[in-house]
């Protein structure tokens, strides 16, 4: 499992380093100290585990998963437990509030394991294995904060200069534009149906001509998404009808 660090205290670096010292499958692949430096080295590391602390100078942790395009697995550490209901209201694996007890750590590495598929690498140590189904998008919006994973979501649709996203009963909205998300997801499962829409094809119920010349596709939870004329030839095609 590969590990980055992101806190701007280089003791409490250090003590993260000494308790997972303890964890053979555990491979810490880099540090950061502050939330400019963290999405760098997230971009560059592509960790698979991500121990985050949420205050730190120039910008929040919160703050740093919302730059970035997709979100690795989390584990939140702080000193602040009134941080804790936050944290875990993202979806966070996991909160470790400082000074952290072994036996939380061990925990934390536990819970993280169960949710990522794992292949028997050399000596029978446990190998984390990348998925596409797991990536995820963090949504902060205002005060409230979503980890959604990308086969989760549904719709797409342009907002002025932001994007709302539509999953489960929620409709928060994004800083990116959809025009920035087009360039990161993948075009086999996001279809951009309009200038307005992009839409996750694994929810299409249904799909009619429309009077314009374009199609309308129905969604499993009754939403209607208008496919310009220009861009039925499009779908058609990608999806063999």
């Amino acid at each position: 499992m590969r590990v980055l660090l992101i806190d701007d205290e280089r003791l409490a670096r250090a003590e993260l380093r000494r308790l997972l010292a303890a964890h053979p499958h555990v491979d810490i692949v880099g540090e950061a100290v502050n939330a400019a430096e963290g999405v760098q080295q997230i971009a560059a590391l592509k960790p698979d585990l991500v121990f985050l602390d949420v205050q730190m100078p120039g910008g929040s942790g919160f703050d740093m998963l919302a730059a970035l395009d997709e979100a690795p697995d989390v584990i939140f550490t702080t000193a602040f437990d009134q941080y804790a209901l936050q944290a875990f209201e993202v979806n966070a694996l996991d909160y470790l509030q400082k000074p952290i007890q072994p036996a939380r750590m061990a925990a934390a590495l536990q819970r993280c394991a169960t949710r990522r598929p794992l292949a028997i690498g050399h000596a029978g140590a446990p190998v984390s294995v990348s998925s596409s189904a797991a990536k995820k998008l963090f949504i902060k919006d205002g005060e409230r904060c979503w980890f959604v994973a990308l086969h989760e979501i549904r719709l797409f649709e342009s907002d002025g200069n932001y994007t709302r996203v539509y999953f489960d009963q929620h409709r928060p909205l994004t800083l990116r534009s959809l025009n920035q998300l087009e360039e990161r997801l993948d075009p086999q499962r996001f279809f951009r149906a309009s200038r307005r829409h992009m839409v996750n094809l694994d929810f299409v119920e249904q799909v009619h001509p429309n009077d314009a010349g374009g199609l309308d596709l129905v969604l499993h939870d009754g939403l209607q998404v208008e496919v310009s004329r220009r861009r039925a030839a499009q779908f058609k095609a990608l999806t063999s009808l």
